[in-house]
């Protein structure tokens, strides 16, 4: 069932987003050369803890997992798409690392994900960020009442089509509010016109993950939650929770 929110709970959903941003920037901020992934999950919970929010994340168990997620973040490295479990791997100089991280704050939830290079960056790998970015951006803008799933969907495959990079078919975006996974689900690819309609306080989770090899398939580590790229190529992972409103799209998850 899809629930739309109203002018209150759109309200409190931008306050749970707000922890989501401030936590991603903090990860953010803590990435260097050398330092273990786990403290990266460590500093997200301690800014989840002084807002008074939880997290969706810890604990969470899809019906893909064999155990519980252990962390309040996933941070994925190199060709890790998404689902990466923080560990004590030290980033090395020149990683790409994508954090995605959720917050639940008096009843609400926001969820969203940042990619970014430690030490030098490879211009190749700017430029699967930035594409990353702007086809967010494209799925975003398409977020108006009136426009429908697919329209979301066929703008974030066409960015990564223009660029030549592939996606997961099997993970992508959806509803959230009061869980974080909710209906309906916002595929990376789709047919614009097709799918649910998109009405006033509806909110989404938009999340492209673009694969740079331009295969759209993916591998499982053994830990059960990794997805990887096959050809080991890296991959990009950005989101933002949006709500859908009469003046345009509204982006929930800012810092």
């Amino acid at each position: 069932m899809v629930e739309i929110k109203s002018p209150a709970a759109l309200e409190a959903m931008r306050e749970a987003g707000r922890v989501v941003g401030n936590a991603l920037v903090a990860a953010r901020d803590a990435a260097a050369v050398g330092v273990r992934l786990r403290e990266l999950d460590e500093v997200a919970r301690e800014v989840l803890a002084k807002a008074g929010a939880t997290s969706p994340f810890l604990g969470y168990r899809p019906h893909f997992a064999p155990t519980p997620f252990p962390a309040v973040v996933c941070v994925s490295v190199n060709d890790a798409v998404v689902h990466g479990i923080p560990t004590d791997e030290k980033l090395r100089d020149g990683d790409l690392v994508s954090v995605d991280c959720g917050a639940t704050l008096e009843g609400w939830t926001g969820d969203a994900a940042i990619s970014f290079v430690v030490g030098e960056a490879r211009p190749e790998d700017l430029a699967l960020i930035e594409t990353t970015r702007r086809a967010l951006e494209a799925g975003i803008a398409a977020a108006v009442p009136g426009n429908r799933i697919g329209d979301i969907s066929a703008a974030i495959g066409a960015v990564a089509d223009e660029a030549g990079f592939g996606m997961p078919p099997d993970f992508g975006g959806h509803g959230i509010g009061r869980r974080m996974h909710e209906d309906p689900s916002v595929p990376g690819r789709g047919r614009p016109g097709r799918g649910f309609p998109l009405r006033p306080g509806l909110t989404l989770a938009i999340e492209p993950m673009m694969m740079a090899g331009g295969r759209n398939a993916y591998r499982t580590d053994p830990d059960g939650w990794t997805l990887r790229t096959t050809d080991g190529s890296r991959a990009a992972h950005i989101e933002h929770t949006i709500a859908v409103t009469e003046e345009g799209p509204r982006v929930l998850t800012l810092p």
